[in-house]
């Protein structure tokens, strides 16, 4: 009977001595918004007798695996895709024979993790595992083509009663400097109209251009690359909204009418959705924050490193500030328990916002495990606030074992709200953030490496405060006997220049020479629009079948992420698709047999583990350290309670979560200084002194910000009938413009109250406040910041 593992890397089942692995080689190629990898893994085996090994890792829920392979002693054996447990049965089948036998499957608890078995490698032999991968490319609000090649496997927290036995959960874990691996990368880039420039969070080679009009490219990382952290390229094209179609011809042996056998098209557009006139309040907001140990770390492995808390509080601060007048709000926090600010939701007020951002400052990372499930649950079971639409905000480290449950409870109560998630960190389950996002009709975003997590959470608050697009369609226009099948739902909300994908099937006999229309329409704020693209009917012919795997794995995951994905018809229907597509799904998995060995294999099977880099442990689990003699919390973990004693680290079983914080720093690789209050910038001092209806107060503290007294400063309002507060506003209009003009993204809608209040305040004298406030602060004059 096959059995499951909790294990990571290439491992071997009974010794704890590594198996090396020798290289990581992965070859991308994007066109335009999709990438198609090909990755290649070769390990050794020096030991003396036969391993059984098992391979963990991380990959994008949304990626489509379409090819897996296996090489030993110069024989590749090409695996074929069968239902998951026949897959299984063919590999202990083939094991118990002697044979060698290659398992590829896709964790049953979240969709972004993969287990790779390799039975009987024989010893002083070499093995190497390819395997291919598609997938759609994010857009960031920058314009940016995100390409992340995930190299962090965290461990996911499986609150009581859920655990399965999460793979994650005992993966060895050693600092970043110590990975033993290297990674060679090249990426070959194409795209209709000009790639401006590539920039990665890696060391990367100079962009090299293959043609003289720019449309075609590569970049590699540089040679000796260490992978201990996730890569990440972002791509810069020019014209990169413009809508655009890519047509992919059918397997020639594949029967017509079938999706592998006909011509499959991915439309890529962007709705021109105007901006709202007026910000509504009728709204409910509800901030959802990870308060669980890992969210102590640093934000990346950079020396000075914030913390993830120290941002999330940051950044509830700039959401607290840009809330409309009129909403209602709460927030919660959460880890092993939970808790809100409020018993239910409050109107958003100045005294209601001052209570909500004194329990902010003293928010900390001490809450344990991460269980989001209650909080969830907590938050659905109270009615919604009459009149307003909820909106819920979800911060994560993204570590949680029981993704499948939590996706449902949100899809359950998807109609009577919308949920905007963001992944804080490196290994930050995409299976989670993605699929939280997706089940209420919101968007994702991921934070790594040294971005700063308030431009995207305000960029999503500007989404969250728009009027929602309703009643989308999509219809064709194409020549007679040519019909077009949707593949793919059609998007249920669209937001102001974020790309939506569409898959189709055409049916019937293409002519190249003759064109087809797509459209799509939709009813914005009482008005209906249309979004039209005109195309060839020539299909791309492609080795590689790009359209027709995203196609097909969009169609199986949103069978399985639908109400009834545990039914015996919905997981036929998942089967057949994944067969038919050589897609794999959480039903089926891919097997291959070496059946070309002149002997079985004899001996008996050892394990190896090979450890993955990073500053993640598993939380609220036992784990040995040793911190010198440091004192600090024994966690004795008791079936419902924890039981906290003194002693020397050395002979600890310990929770990090519960580790004193300069200890708990040095241990995550970041600095030991670090765990000091951290110090907050000129700009956020200002913003954290605005009101809630947008004004500012001039006091001392405002005074000290703009460099005068108090009383210098309230000499210098241009005319006496000026009140002090709309002089103090125009100033911090002014001076967030001239000297926190690089944070612009995370105070816009915070300005844009503070704009409203002060032409409210102001009246006529508002040229000459603006015009005396810039000759104050030494700032050109522009009144256009003020409407002028």
């Amino acid at each position: 009977m096959f059995r499951r593992f909790n294990c990571s890397g290439l491992v071997n089942r009974t010794s704890n001595k590594p198996v090396p692995l020798k290289n990581i080689s992965v070859n991308v190629e994007v066109k335009g918004f999709v990438a198609d990898v090909v990755s290649t893994l070769v390990y050794k085996n020096e030991e003396e007798n036969p391993i059984e090994a098992v391979f963990v890792f991380p990959m994008h829920d949304d990626c489509a695996v379409y090819k897996f392979e296996a090489t030993v002693d110069g024989k590749t054996v090409v695996a074929e895709i069968q239902e998951k447990q026949q897959a299984r049965d063919t590999y202990d089948d083939a094991i118990s024979s002697g044979q060698e036998a290659f398992l590829l499957e896709q964790d049953e608890s979240s969709s972004d993790v993969f287990t790779c078995t390799v039975g009987n490698l024989p010893p002083k032999q070499e093995a190497t595992v390819g395997l291919a991968f598609v997938m759609e490319l994010p857009l960031e609000a920058d314009g940016a083509v995100r390409f992340v090649l995930p190299g962090v496997l965290n461990p996911r927290y499986t609150p009581q009663g859920f655990d399965q036995g999460q793979v994650t959960q005992q993966v060895p874990r050693v600092p970043m400097s110590e990975v033993p691996y290297k990674l060679e990368m090249d990426a070959s880039i194409k795209y209709p109209h000009e790639i401006t420039k590539v920039e990665s969070n890696s060391t990367i080679t100079p962009l090299q251009y293959l043609n003289s009009d720019k449309t075609s490219a590569k970049v590699s990382l540089d040679q000796g690359h260490q992978f201990n952290k996730d890569v990440e390229l972002l791509i810069y094209y020019s014209d990169v909204h413009k809508p655009s179609i890519c047509l992919e011809s059918g397997l020639e042996t594949a029967e017509a009418g079938t999706l592998m056998g006909d011509a499959a098209l991915m439309l890529n557009f962007y709705p021109s959705i105007p901006e709202s006139t007026s910000q509504s309040n009728m709204w409910e907001f509800i901030f959802v924050v990870d308060r669980s140990g890992s969210m102590a770390c640093p934000m990346n492995n950079k020396s000075r490193a914030t913390t993830r808390i120290s941002s999330a509080k940051e950044t509830l601060l700039f959401l607290l500030k840009s809330l409309p007048l009129g909403c209602y709000f709460n927030i919660y926090g959460f880890g092993s328990h939970y808790e809100s600010f409020f018993s239910e939701s409050r109107e958003y007020t100045q005294d209601s916002m001052q209570e909500a951002l004194e329990k902010v400052e003293k928010m900390e990372a001490n809450f344990g495990g991460t269980e989001i499930l209650q909080p969830l649950q907590d938050i659905y079971k109270k009615a919604c606030v009459p009149g307003r639409l909820r909106q819920v905000f979800i911060f994560t480290d993204g570590e949680v074992g029981n993704t499948k449950q939590v996706i449902l409870l949100v899809k359950k109560h998807s109609t009577n709200h919308r949920c905007f998630s963001f992944g804080i960190g490196e290994g930050a389950s995409t299976a989670l953030v993605k699929g939280i996002a997706k089940a209420a009709n919101g968007t994702a975003e991921f934070i790594t490496g040294s971005e700063r997590m308030q431009p995207k959470v305000l960029q999503s608050l500007k989404r969250a405060l728009q009027s929602s697009v309703k009643d989308i369609s999509v219809s064709w226009q194409l020549p007679s006997g040519v019909k077009a099948s949707l593949l793919s739902k059609a998007p249920v909300v669209m937001f102001q220049n974020q790309r939506s994908i569409i898959y189709a099937q055409l049916k019937g006999k293409l002519d190249e020479k003759a064109e087809g229309h797509a459209s799509v329409e939709y009813i914005f704020e009482d008005q209906k629009c249309k979004e039209s693209l005109q195309f060839r009917l020539e299909p791309e012919r492609s080795s590689r079948l790009t359209v027709h795997h995203l196609a097909g794995k969009r169609m199986i995951s949103e069978l399985e992420e639908g109400e009834h994905e545990n039914s015996d018809e919905v997981k036929k229907r998942i089967t057949a698709l994944s067969l038919q597509t050589g897609i794999i799904s959480s039903h089926t998995a891919f097997v291959a047999i070496n059946k070309e060995l002149n002997q079985p294999i004899k001996g008996p099977l050892i394990r190896r583990d090979i450890p993955i880099g990073g500053y993640m442990m598993p939380k609220c689990r036992s784990i040995p350290v040793c911190l010198a003699a440091a004192p600090v919390k024994v966690v004795e973990k008791k079936e419902k309670c924890m039981k906290m004693n003194t002693a020397p680290a050395p002979a600890a079983l310990l929770c990090y979560a519960e580790m004193p914080p300069m200890y708990n720093r040095k241990l995550f690789g970041g600095s030991e200084s670090v765990s000091k209050k951290e110090e907050s910038s000129p700009t956020v001092k200002l913003v954290s002194l605005q009101n809630a209806d947008g004004s500012w107060k001039l006091d001392k503290e405002f005074a000290a910000i703009m460099k005068l007294s108090e009383k210098e400063l309230s000499s210098k309002i241009p005319k006496q009938e000026i009140d002090s507060s709309v002089w103090a506003t125009v100033l911090a209009i002014v001076w967030l413009h001239a000297f926190g003009a690089e944070l612009k993204d995370e105070w816009e809608l915070l300005v844009g109250k503070a704009l409203t209040w002060v032409k409210g305040h102001a009246g006529s004298n508002l040229r000459e406040c603006s015009k005396a406030a810039s000759d104050l602060l030494k700032t050109p004059f522009k009144p256009e910041i003020f409407g002028l």
